[in-house]
């Protein structure tokens, strides 16, 4: 077919979106959109004109997606003890997903469909890593993408019962892993009031200034550090353990942050410069999430994520 392979392309971004959502990875959405044009290459003749190339294609990559999970089952993990904690705070409701990693706005917008930051952001890439393949893949084309459940019947290959079944189980088990105030965050656009607080958390770093970076917190504030179970868990453990990485005898250096954004949250890329080092080199990559006014969680990977985002080398 003439053409074929400038019409998959031009559904790249939506289905690495897709992909990323069954999987919560970007490397491996990244694999699963490869691995989808080649089985639709394979099976182009079989396209006949009038089929619905894009829900072909979404049919190609969900399927792809539970070949892959079948192969490589996986379950998010009950998180252990914090490595520091508030005593007396409800622990939150997430568990450990090793395998989550960031999604950059840039890329998001590249998409042809709109994406809503409620089925996009980090709380609900774990929620849903909570259900069984199939039951994912269910509540994504219909809840997510809207699809009818015959046209979700077709793309799995089950009965519109048996779709109808997988939905009512999945929603209520994604609902008990998403934490209650979800709807309340910011929204898509960040306000005056959330640049604000991340700007005040911002020079609370670079200055350094302990005092002022708790003023930035949530008094239940918590960092997660994908791949790694650790987290801490508290607005005085936070501070308590990063004071002193901030300035100090026991300091990693001098701190410079830049503001971006990654699955519709805000996101900080932080650079380090050591003690006898001239420039400031990448060293992570945070992304936040506000809650009336103050951060709340923070979610933090490393700096291979950097070219990812079209950040600097250095600053």
């Amino acid at each position: 077919m003439e053409g074929f392979g400038e019409l998959m392309e031009a559904h790249r971004h939506e289905l690495r979106v897709h992909c990323y959502r069954m999987l919560a990875s970007f490397d491996e959405a990244e694999d699963m959109v490869q691995e989808t044009f080649l089985r639709a290459w394979r099976k182009r003749d079989a396209l006949r004109d009038g089929d619905n190339l894009r829900a072909w294609l979404y049919k190609i990559a969900t399927n792809a997606c539970l070949d892959f999970l079948r192969a490589h089952p996986r379950r998010p993990q009950p998180r252990p003890e914090p490595v520091a904690g508030d005593p007396g705070l409800p622990a939150p409701v997430a568990d450990a997903v090793p395998w989550l990693q960031p999604y950059p706005d840039s890329l998001l917008d590249a998409a042809d469909e709109v994406i809503e930051r409620e089925t996009i952001e980090l709380a609900f890439l774990t929620a849903i890593q909570h259900l069984p393949a199939r039951q994912r893949a269910v509540l994504i084309l219909r809840d997510v993408l809207g699809w009818s459940a015959q046209e979700t019947s077709e793309s799995l290959e089950l009965s519109v019962t048996a779709v109808k079944s997988a939905l009512q189980r999945a929603r209520p088990t994604l609902r008990a892993h998403l934490p209650a105030e979800r709807l309340d965050w910011a929204s898509a656009e960040p306000s005056a009031e959330h640049l604000a607080v991340l700007q005040r958390y911002i020079d609370a770093l670079e200055q350094p200034d302990a005092g002022k970076l708790a003023a930035t917190l949530r008094e239940d504030v918590w960092q997660s550090m994908p791949p790694a179970p650790i987290w801490i868990h508290g607005r005085a453990a936070f501070v308590g353990a990063w004071g002193p990485q901030l300035s100090g005898p026991g300091s990693w250096g001098e701190w410079r942050l830049l503001l971006t954004r990654a699955n519709r949250q805000p996101a900080l890329a932080a650079y380090l410069r050591k003690d006898g080092e001239e420039r400031f080199a990448p060293s992570w990559l945070a992304v936040l999430r506000v809650e009336r006014g103050l951060i709340g969680q923070i979610t933090t990977f490393g700096e291979e994520f950097f070219p990812r985002f079209d950040l600097p080398e250095y600053r």
